[in-house]
Protein backbone atom coordinates (compact mmCIF):
# COMPACT_ATOMS: atom_id res chain seq x y z
CA UNK A 1 0.00 0.00 0.00
CA UNK A 2 1.67 3.21 -1.15
CA UNK A 3 -0.77 5.92 0.38
CA UNK A 4 -0.50 7.36 4.04
CA UNK A 5 -3.09 5.64 6.41
CA UNK A 6 -3.79 8.31 8.44
CA UNK A 7 -5.10 6.80 11.82
CA UNK A 8 -4.77 10.06 14.09
CA UNK A 9 -8.27 11.32 13.96
CA UNK A 10 -7.65 12.48 17.72
CA UNK A 11 -5.38 14.63 16.97
CA UNK A 12 -6.53 16.31 14.04
CA UNK A 13 -8.62 15.47 10.86
CA UNK A 14 -8.92 16.57 7.73
CA UNK A 15 -10.91 19.73 6.48
CA UNK A 16 -13.41 18.68 4.42
CA UNK A 17 -13.80 20.15 0.33
CA UNK A 18 -17.17 21.49 1.44
CA UNK A 19 -15.68 23.46 4.36
CA UNK A 20 -12.66 24.63 2.66
CA UNK A 21 -15.18 26.18 -0.69
CA UNK A 22 -17.81 27.30 2.31
CA UNK A 23 -14.32 29.85 3.35
CA UNK A 24 -13.31 30.63 0.16
CA UNK A 25 -15.80 33.82 -0.12
CA UNK A 26 -14.52 34.74 2.82
CA UNK A 27 -10.86 34.36 2.17
CA UNK A 28 -10.92 36.71 -1.42
CA UNK A 29 -14.13 38.30 -1.70
CA UNK A 30 -16.07 39.07 1.52
CA UNK A 31 -13.18 39.69 3.34
CA UNK A 32 -14.53 43.00 5.37
CA UNK A 33 -13.87 43.73 8.97
CA UNK A 34 -17.50 42.35 10.76
CA UNK A 35 -17.51 44.95 13.10
CA UNK A 36 -17.94 48.00 10.32
CA UNK A 37 -20.94 49.55 9.62
CA UNK A 38 -21.09 49.13 6.15
CA UNK A 39 -22.89 46.66 3.73
CA UNK A 40 -19.66 44.89 2.54
CA UNK A 41 -18.51 43.86 6.40
CA UNK A 42 -22.00 43.20 7.23
CA UNK A 43 -21.76 40.54 5.05
CA UNK A 44 -18.87 38.89 7.21
CA UNK A 45 -21.21 39.58 10.15
CA UNK A 46 -24.64 37.53 8.41
CA UNK A 47 -21.53 34.97 7.74
CA UNK A 48 -20.87 34.22 11.29
CA UNK A 49 -24.31 35.00 12.45
CA UNK A 50 -25.52 31.87 10.42
CA UNK A 51 -22.51 29.43 11.79
CA UNK A 52 -23.59 30.26 15.13
CA UNK A 53 -27.12 29.35 14.24
CA UNK A 54 -26.06 26.34 12.96
CA UNK A 55 -23.53 25.47 15.76
CA UNK A 56 -26.29 26.04 18.40
CA UNK A 57 -28.89 23.87 16.56
CA UNK A 58 -26.74 20.89 16.59
CA UNK A 59 -26.42 21.21 20.48
CA UNK A 60 -29.77 22.53 21.26
CA UNK A 61 -28.74 25.82 22.23
CA UNK A 62 -29.77 29.37 21.87
CA UNK A 63 -28.01 31.54 19.17
CA UNK A 64 -26.77 33.95 21.95
CA UNK A 65 -25.37 31.17 24.26
CA UNK A 66 -22.58 30.49 21.71
CA UNK A 67 -19.06 32.37 21.48
CA UNK A 68 -16.68 31.68 19.13
CA UNK A 69 -12.80 31.07 20.23
CA UNK A 70 -9.49 30.39 18.99
CA UNK A 71 -10.06 26.36 19.75
CA UNK A 72 -11.10 23.64 22.68
CA UNK A 73 -7.78 24.64 25.30
CA UNK A 74 -9.06 28.85 24.75
CA UNK A 75 -12.75 27.64 25.42
CA UNK A 76 -11.19 24.99 28.40
CA UNK A 77 -9.70 28.27 29.92
CA UNK A 78 -11.79 30.81 29.75
CA UNK A 79 -14.64 28.76 31.40
CA UNK A 80 -12.62 27.32 34.25
CA UNK A 81 -10.55 30.99 34.97
CA UNK A 82 -13.72 33.07 34.49
CA UNK A 83 -15.91 30.53 37.11
CA UNK A 84 -13.05 30.76 39.40
CA UNK A 85 -13.25 34.34 38.89
CA UNK A 86 -16.92 34.67 39.20
CA UNK A 87 -16.87 33.13 42.65
CA UNK A 88 -14.21 35.46 44.11
CA UNK A 89 -15.93 38.55 42.39
CA UNK A 90 -19.55 37.34 44.40
CA UNK A 91 -17.68 36.06 47.40
CA UNK A 92 -15.07 39.37 48.13
CA UNK A 93 -12.05 38.01 49.67
CA UNK A 94 -12.62 33.83 49.43
CA UNK A 95 -11.40 31.69 46.32
CA UNK A 96 -13.44 28.86 44.94
CA UNK A 97 -13.16 25.35 44.38
CA UNK A 98 -13.30 23.04 41.24
CA UNK A 99 -13.95 19.54 40.82
CA UNK A 100 -12.48 18.20 38.02
CA UNK A 101 -11.02 14.27 36.81
CA UNK A 102 -7.27 12.88 36.72
CA UNK A 103 -7.65 12.01 33.33
CA UNK A 104 -8.62 15.40 31.78
CA UNK A 105 -6.65 17.12 28.47
CA UNK A 106 -3.76 19.35 29.70
CA UNK A 107 -5.71 22.32 28.53
CA UNK A 108 -7.94 21.18 31.91
CA UNK A 109 -5.07 19.64 34.13
CA UNK A 110 -2.33 22.51 33.72
CA UNK A 111 -5.49 25.59 33.68
CA UNK A 112 -6.12 23.49 36.89
CA UNK A 113 -3.00 23.97 38.19
CA UNK A 114 -2.54 27.74 37.64
CA UNK A 115 -5.27 28.40 39.54
CA UNK A 116 -4.70 26.34 42.38
CA UNK A 117 -1.22 28.40 42.73
CA UNK A 118 -3.45 31.56 42.29
CA UNK A 119 -5.15 30.24 45.78
CA UNK A 120 -8.19 27.99 43.92
CA UNK A 121 -9.12 24.45 45.23
CA UNK A 122 -8.53 21.50 43.32
CA UNK A 123 -10.19 18.04 43.68
CA UNK A 124 -9.34 15.79 40.95
CA UNK A 125 -12.40 12.62 41.24
CA UNK A 126 -11.56 9.10 41.34
CA UNK A 127 -11.92 7.16 38.48
CA UNK A 128 -12.18 3.09 38.18
CA UNK A 129 -10.05 1.50 35.09
CA UNK A 130 -11.53 2.02 32.39
CA UNK A 131 -11.39 6.03 33.17
CA UNK A 132 -15.62 5.95 34.23
CA UNK A 133 -16.14 8.87 36.76
CA UNK A 134 -17.04 6.89 40.53
CA UNK A 135 -20.15 8.62 40.49
CA UNK A 136 -20.69 7.45 44.46
CA UNK A 137 -17.96 9.12 44.93
CA UNK A 138 -18.67 12.45 43.80
CA UNK A 139 -20.38 14.53 46.56
CA UNK A 140 -17.78 13.38 48.98
CA UNK A 141 -15.77 16.11 47.19
CA UNK A 142 -18.02 18.74 47.28
CA UNK A 143 -16.76 21.43 49.40
CA UNK A 144 -18.62 24.39 50.62
CA UNK A 145 -17.54 26.95 48.30
CA UNK A 146 -17.16 24.14 45.39
CA UNK A 147 -18.08 26.76 42.28
CA UNK A 148 -17.66 24.51 39.31
CA UNK A 149 -17.32 20.93 38.18
CA UNK A 150 -15.49 20.48 34.59
CA UNK A 151 -15.49 16.91 33.46
CA UNK A 152 -14.77 16.13 30.07
CA UNK A 153 -17.51 14.14 27.81
CA UNK A 154 -15.20 11.79 26.03
CA UNK A 155 -11.45 11.17 26.69
CA UNK A 156 -9.10 11.86 23.78
CA UNK A 157 -6.96 9.25 24.72
CA UNK A 158 -8.53 6.09 25.64
CA UNK A 159 -11.89 6.79 24.37
CA UNK A 160 -14.29 6.85 27.67
CA UNK A 161 -17.38 8.25 26.91
CA UNK A 162 -18.33 9.82 30.72
CA UNK A 163 -21.85 10.03 31.88
CA UNK A 164 -22.44 13.77 31.81
CA UNK A 165 -25.91 13.67 32.39
CA UNK A 166 -25.73 12.19 35.57
CA UNK A 167 -22.14 14.24 36.49
CA UNK A 168 -24.43 17.92 35.18
CA UNK A 169 -27.36 16.30 37.84
CA UNK A 170 -25.19 16.14 40.44
CA UNK A 171 -24.13 20.33 39.67
CA UNK A 172 -27.16 20.56 39.71
CA UNK A 173 -28.47 19.40 42.69
CA UNK A 174 -25.59 21.48 44.52
CA UNK A 175 -25.99 24.25 43.06
CA UNK A 176 -22.43 24.01 40.70
CA UNK A 177 -21.80 25.44 37.41
CA UNK A 178 -21.22 22.41 34.71
CA UNK A 179 -18.90 22.25 32.36
CA UNK A 180 -17.59 19.61 29.38
CA UNK A 181 -14.99 19.51 27.22
CA UNK A 182 -16.24 18.03 24.49
CA UNK A 183 -13.64 18.37 22.06
CA UNK A 184 -13.65 15.01 21.12
CA UNK A 185 -17.11 14.34 21.22
CA UNK A 186 -18.36 17.00 19.35
CA UNK A 187 -19.48 15.89 15.67
CA UNK A 188 -19.24 12.53 16.84
CA UNK A 189 -22.05 11.63 19.25
CA UNK A 190 -25.46 13.85 19.76
CA UNK A 191 -25.19 15.94 22.58
CA UNK A 192 -27.84 18.53 23.84
CA UNK A 193 -27.06 21.16 26.18
CA UNK A 194 -30.88 21.08 27.56
CA UNK A 195 -31.33 17.48 27.94
CA UNK A 196 -28.15 16.82 29.64
CA UNK A 197 -27.82 19.91 32.11
CA UNK A 198 -25.11 21.28 30.88
CA UNK A 199 -24.19 24.57 31.53
CA UNK A 200 -20.66 25.13 29.36
CA UNK A 201 -19.06 23.81 26.45
CA UNK A 202 -16.03 23.64 24.53
CA UNK A 203 -15.53 22.49 20.82
CA UNK A 204 -12.84 22.86 18.18
CA UNK A 205 -13.29 22.71 14.92
CA UNK A 206 -10.59 20.63 13.73
CA UNK A 207 -11.57 17.54 15.33
CA UNK A 208 -14.64 17.04 13.13
CA UNK A 209 -13.59 18.40 9.32
CA UNK A 210 -12.93 21.83 9.95
CA UNK A 211 -10.15 24.53 10.29
CA UNK A 212 -7.58 25.08 12.11
CA UNK A 213 -7.22 27.86 15.31
CA UNK A 214 -11.21 28.34 15.60
CA UNK A 215 -13.63 26.73 18.27
CA UNK A 216 -16.68 27.48 20.66
CA UNK A 217 -17.52 27.59 23.89
CA UNK A 218 -21.48 27.09 24.83
CA UNK A 219 -22.19 29.38 28.03
CA UNK A 220 -25.63 29.13 29.19
CA UNK A 221 -27.42 32.19 29.40
CA UNK A 222 -28.09 32.31 33.22
CA UNK A 223 -24.40 32.38 34.04
CA UNK A 224 -23.01 35.57 33.83
CA UNK A 225 -19.83 34.39 33.26
CA UNK A 226 -16.87 37.51 33.20
CA UNK A 227 -15.09 37.96 29.41
CA UNK A 228 -11.85 36.37 28.89
CA UNK A 229 -10.16 38.43 26.73
CA UNK A 230 -10.18 42.05 26.73
CA UNK A 231 -10.00 45.22 24.13
CA UNK A 232 -13.57 45.22 22.07
CA UNK A 233 -17.15 44.55 21.88
CA UNK A 234 -16.79 41.47 19.84
CA UNK A 235 -19.26 38.37 20.60
CA UNK A 236 -21.66 40.31 22.38
CA UNK A 237 -18.70 42.36 24.70
CA UNK A 238 -17.75 38.40 25.78
CA UNK A 239 -14.59 37.79 23.64
CA UNK A 240 -12.44 40.86 22.15
CA UNK A 241 -10.36 40.61 19.00
CA UNK A 242 -11.58 40.76 15.53
CA UNK A 243 -13.35 37.59 14.26
CA UNK A 244 -11.85 35.03 12.40
CA UNK A 245 -14.58 34.87 10.02
CA UNK A 246 -13.28 32.27 7.31
CA UNK A 247 -12.34 30.05 10.07
CA UNK A 248 -16.20 30.52 11.48
CA UNK A 249 -17.60 30.11 8.39
CA UNK A 250 -15.89 26.90 8.09
CA UNK A 251 -16.42 25.50 11.51
CA UNK A 252 -20.49 26.28 11.18
CA UNK A 253 -20.37 23.69 7.64
CA UNK A 254 -18.49 21.42 9.54
CA UNK A 255 -20.95 21.12 12.11
CA UNK A 256 -23.61 21.15 9.38
CA UNK A 257 -21.84 18.06 8.20
CA UNK A 258 -20.49 16.03 10.52
CA UNK A 259 -24.37 16.09 12.19
CA UNK A 260 -26.06 15.20 9.41
CA UNK A 261 -23.85 12.17 8.56
CA UNK A 262 -23.06 11.77 12.44
CA UNK A 263 -25.32 8.17 12.67
CA UNK A 264 -24.28 6.16 9.32
CA UNK A 265 -20.22 7.83 9.93
CA UNK A 266 -20.35 6.14 13.73
CA UNK A 267 -21.56 3.07 12.32
CA UNK A 268 -18.95 2.35 9.05
CA UNK A 269 -16.16 3.76 11.43
CA UNK A 270 -17.62 1.35 14.27
CA UNK A 271 -16.96 -1.83 12.02
CA UNK A 272 -13.74 -0.93 11.27
CA UNK A 273 -12.80 -0.14 14.85
CA UNK A 274 -14.23 -3.91 15.78
CA UNK A 275 -12.62 -5.52 13.30
CA UNK A 276 -8.98 -3.64 14.47
CA UNK A 277 -9.45 -4.40 18.13
CA UNK A 278 -10.87 -7.98 16.99
CA UNK A 279 -7.80 -8.87 14.88
CA UNK A 280 -4.87 -6.90 17.60
CA UNK A 281 -6.62 -9.02 20.66
CA UNK A 282 -6.50 -12.69 18.47
CA UNK A 283 -3.19 -12.10 16.75
CA UNK A 284 -0.90 -10.02 18.79
CA UNK A 285 0.03 -11.95 22.78
CA UNK A 286 0.23 -9.43 25.46
CA UNK A 287 -2.47 -6.69 23.72
CA UNK A 288 -4.21 -4.73 26.30
CA UNK A 289 -7.49 -3.03 25.82
CA UNK A 290 -7.85 0.65 27.34
CA UNK A 291 -10.63 2.03 28.21
CA UNK A 292 -14.39 0.93 28.58
CA UNK A 293 -15.70 -1.56 26.02
CA UNK A 294 -19.00 -0.26 26.28
CA UNK A 295 -19.01 3.30 26.80
CA UNK A 296 -16.22 4.87 24.39
CA UNK A 297 -16.22 6.61 20.82
CA UNK A 298 -16.75 4.69 18.04
CA UNK A 299 -13.41 6.05 16.46
CA UNK A 300 -11.01 5.00 19.09
CA UNK A 301 -8.79 1.96 20.04
CA UNK A 302 -6.25 2.20 22.60
CA UNK A 303 -3.95 -0.71 23.42
CA UNK A 304 -0.73 -0.98 25.82
CA UNK A 305 1.45 -3.93 24.29
CA UNK A 306 3.83 -5.40 26.86
CA UNK A 307 7.81 -5.65 25.99
CA UNK A 308 7.25 -2.65 23.54
CA UNK A 309 7.73 1.06 24.20
CA UNK A 310 5.21 2.63 22.12
CA UNK A 311 7.02 5.92 21.11
CA UNK A 312 9.24 3.66 19.01
CA UNK A 313 6.65 1.53 17.47
CA UNK A 314 5.04 4.90 16.56
CA UNK A 315 7.92 5.59 14.61
CA UNK A 316 8.25 2.36 12.97
CA UNK A 317 4.82 2.56 12.48
CA UNK A 318 5.57 5.79 10.36
CA UNK A 319 8.26 4.05 8.32
CA UNK A 320 5.59 1.93 7.01
CA UNK A 321 3.17 4.80 5.77
CA UNK A 322 1.00 4.64 9.06
CA UNK A 323 0.50 7.73 11.59
CA UNK A 324 -0.59 6.53 15.02
CA UNK A 325 -0.05 8.14 18.35
CA UNK A 326 1.58 6.63 21.05
CA UNK A 327 0.91 7.05 24.96
CA UNK A 328 4.16 8.13 25.77
CA UNK A 329 6.65 10.80 24.95
CA UNK A 330 10.49 11.11 25.09
CA UNK A 331 10.93 14.41 27.63
CA UNK A 332 15.05 15.56 28.49
CA UNK A 333 16.13 11.74 27.91
CA UNK A 334 12.96 10.10 30.50
CA UNK A 335 9.97 8.12 28.80
CA UNK A 336 7.13 9.56 30.14
CA UNK A 337 3.95 7.69 30.19
CA UNK A 338 0.48 9.09 29.86
CA UNK A 339 -0.95 10.61 32.71
CA UNK A 340 -4.92 9.00 31.87
CA UNK A 341 -3.27 5.66 31.65
CA UNK A 342 -1.59 6.33 35.01
CA UNK A 343 -4.52 7.53 36.39
CA UNK A 344 -6.60 4.35 35.47
CA UNK A 345 -3.59 2.10 37.22
CA UNK A 346 -1.73 0.94 34.22
CA UNK A 347 1.69 -0.23 35.61
CA UNK A 348 4.21 2.21 33.82
CA UNK A 349 6.15 -0.70 32.60
CA UNK A 350 2.81 -1.42 30.45
CA UNK A 351 2.09 1.85 29.72
CA UNK A 352 5.70 2.92 28.11
CA UNK A 353 3.74 0.25 25.37
CA UNK A 354 0.61 2.46 24.77
CA UNK A 355 -0.56 2.70 21.08
CA UNK A 356 -3.87 4.86 20.24
CA UNK A 357 -5.75 4.42 16.84
CA UNK A 358 -8.68 6.30 15.97
CA UNK A 359 -10.18 6.26 12.82
CA UNK A 360 -12.36 8.73 10.14
CA UNK A 361 -13.75 9.44 7.50
CA UNK A 362 -11.33 8.61 4.96
CA UNK A 363 -10.19 5.23 6.45
CA UNK A 364 -11.28 1.90 5.16
CA UNK A 365 -11.20 -1.54 5.87
CA UNK A 366 -8.27 -2.29 3.55
CA UNK A 367 -6.31 0.28 5.59
CA UNK A 368 -7.00 -1.60 8.67
CA UNK A 369 -5.82 -5.13 7.63
CA UNK A 370 -2.66 -3.45 6.62
CA UNK A 371 -2.01 -1.60 9.66
CA UNK A 372 -2.96 -4.61 11.62
CA UNK A 373 -0.50 -7.40 9.12
CA UNK A 374 2.50 -4.08 9.77
CA UNK A 375 2.00 -3.85 13.75
CA UNK A 376 2.30 -7.47 14.19
CA UNK A 377 5.54 -7.39 12.52
CA UNK A 378 6.94 -4.27 14.37
CA UNK A 379 5.56 -5.91 18.02
CA UNK A 380 7.45 -8.87 17.71
CA UNK A 381 10.42 -7.48 15.79
CA UNK A 382 10.85 -5.14 18.94
CA UNK A 383 10.20 -7.92 21.93
CA UNK A 384 12.37 -10.62 19.88
CA UNK A 385 15.10 -7.54 19.81
CA UNK A 386 14.36 -6.15 23.38
CA UNK A 387 14.81 -2.72 21.31
CA UNK A 388 13.01 0.60 22.41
Amino acid sequence: MNKMIYLDHAATTQILPEVLEAMMPYQEEYFGNPSTIYEFGEKSREAIENARQMIARTIHAREEEIFFTSGGTESDNWALKEAANLYGRTHPGLHGHILTSPIEHHAIINTCEELKFMGCGITYLPVDNTGLILLGKVEECIQDNTCLMSVMFANNEIGTMEPVEELARISRKNQLIFHTDAVQAYGHVPIDVRKMGIDMLSASAHKFGGPKGVGFLYIKKEINLPSFIQGGAQESNRRAGTENVPGIVGMGKAAELAHRRMGEENRRVKRMRDRLVYRIIREIPGAKYMGNVKKRLSNNANFCFNGIVGESAAILLDTQGICVSSGSACSTGQTEVSHVLKAVGVPQELALGALRFTLGAENTMEEIDYTVDKLKVVVEDMRRKGTS
